[in-house]
């Protein structure tokens, strides 16, 4: 397969005008970073569809049809997340975070919030305040990876344990992946057509739409910085207890930020607000957890008819684990990616993927079902539920097959990709969006900004 085709594939799956594909022009192809799989197709097609499919509703809207160019080494770069703040760059991992040796094999453990940090530790009866990774990996080679795995779930931690490729089909939550699509569109409830005003030529295809981006890592993020660049009002949405990481300085670009403490009625109350005036709802909290609180597809289609829902899970829907938290270096783990990327350099150590595609693919095909329902709630009517998880993506990445010889090949220079600008947590330089837009160039006129920065609502008045 090559990366028009994985376009194609996707485009088609969401029911979206053939012609559209005319106008996308892609260019280049794998290795691109090193790595054996098509990350670069993964990070080419994904993006390629986002932009494409903005562009098939700003069409609709009254603008005319736009050529999107995506570079393969530039959109592979672009899924890197690299930035730096103030002329440094974070370390992204804590230092607990990463592989470590067990009895009978490895466990991958995902230690970058303090809490999931520090029930790791505790999980291994070590002291948080007190001990070292020494420490830590001494006590996991007495654990078998499959024992610390399901003791890690139990209670709600973050961890998994390594396997091949063959080891994880043979397991029920490999099967039930395997019998879902990369994502799935499904009309939820009966609603007008919601009339977005027309275009203007200058006008970015998502100018006027309104989305709440209730994510945190680092996969809806990415979708609603997306949607941003393609003219949206994104709202991201936080909570003032809950901790972040410092890729949120990269991810905010161009969004709003609001904080609002949905543990009192009053944050309830001003997000039912929010929502009942938003074109799309973006969550990716653990399984059922927004539900709960009131918010879940069926209670948004209620409150605003005609309403777009993406819900973002890390191992699908179905199976033993859809109730799982994860992040994509896990699910990597988890699904064979880091053993098959270790055998193809020759030594036998576990290997991550060059960059946590996963989520980046992920982002974008959130971006991607957002504007594709949108364009459906146009001609259709109708209040839309999107679904997309990372083991999801993980599966299609899998099916695009092998790269000889991916391995061997250097990173590319980020310099020429980069640009900087001000924000609220210092200047920040990180890539430029990678889909070239002919009319309408992508663009986050809004400057990153902290959580809380502005005041939940909506700017401009009420939404048609």
């Amino acid at each position: 397969m090559n990366a028009s085709e994985a376009l194609g594939s996707i485009w088609q799956r969401a029911g979206l005008p053939t012609e559209a594909l005319q106008h996308a022009r892609l260019t280049g192809e794998d290795p691109v970073l090193p790595s054996s799989f098509a990350v670069g197709m993964a990070a080419q097609s994904t993006i390629a569809a986002a932009a494409l499919a903005a562009c098939e509703l700003g069409h609709l809207r009254g603008a005319g049809r736009q050529q999107v160019a995506v570079d393969m080494q530039h959109a592979a770069l672009d899924c890197t997340g690299w930035f730096s703040l103030d002329g440094r760059v974070p370390d992204p991992w804590d230092s607990f975070s990463g592989l470590y040796r067990c009895a009978d094999g490895w466990v991958r453990i995902h230690a970058n919030f303090a809490h999931h940090r520090e029930g790791a530790l505790r999980l291994m009866k070590l002291d948080p305040a007190a001990a070292t990774r020494a420490d830590a990996e001494a006590v996991m080679a007495t654990w078998r990876a499959l024992d610390f795995e399901d003791a890690a779930a139990a209670q709600g931690l973050v961890a998994t344990a390594l396997r091949r490729f063959d080891e994880w089909d043979a397991t029920p939550q490999g099967q039930a992946i395997a019998a879902q699509p990369l994502f799935t569109i499904e009309r939820i409830g009966d609603a007008p057509p919601r009339a977005l005003p027309p275009l203007r030529e200058d006008q970015r295809p998502l100018t006027s739409v309104r989305v709440l981006d209730l994510t945190r890592i680092l996969a809806g993020p990415v979708g609603g910085r997306a949607l941003a660049a393609y003219g949206a009002d994104v709202m991201l949405v936080n909570s003032p207890h809950l901790p972040n990481i410092e890729s949120i300085a990269e991810t905010s670009r161009g969004k709003l930020s609001a904080h609002v403490d949905l543990r009192t009625d009053a944050g309830r109350a001003t997000l039912r607000q929010l929502a009942g005036e938003a074109h799309v709802f973006v969550q990716g909290y653990r399984p059922g957890g927004i539900a709960a609180l009131g918010f879940g597809p069926a209670d948004l289609a209620r409150l605003a008819p005609g309403i777009v829902c993406v819900s973002l899970t890390a191992y699908g829907t179905q199976g033993p684990w859809a109730q799982r938290r994860g992040f994509d270096s896990l699910v990597q783990t988890a699904m064979g990616f880091n053993h098959a990327e270790g055998e193809a350099a020759g030594d036998g150590k576990p290997r991550p993927l060059p960059m946590q595609i996963l989520d980046e693919a992920t982002g974008y095909l959130i971006a991607f079902g957002a504007a594709a329902a949108l364009w459906r709630q146009q001609q259709e009517g109708g209040s839309w539920h999107v679904q997309v998880s990372l083991a999801q993506t993980g599966r299609w990445l899998r099916g695009l097959g092998r790269v000889p010889g991916g391995l061997s090949i250097a990173r590319p220079d980020l310099k020429p990709y980069l640009e900087t600008s001000a924000s609220g947590f210092g200047e920040l330089a990180a890539l430029r969006h990678s889909a070239q837009l002919s009319c309408t160039p992508a663009a986050w006129p809004r400057p990153s900004m902290p959580p809380g920065s502005h005041a939940p609502a909506w700017p401009g008045g009420p939404a048609q």
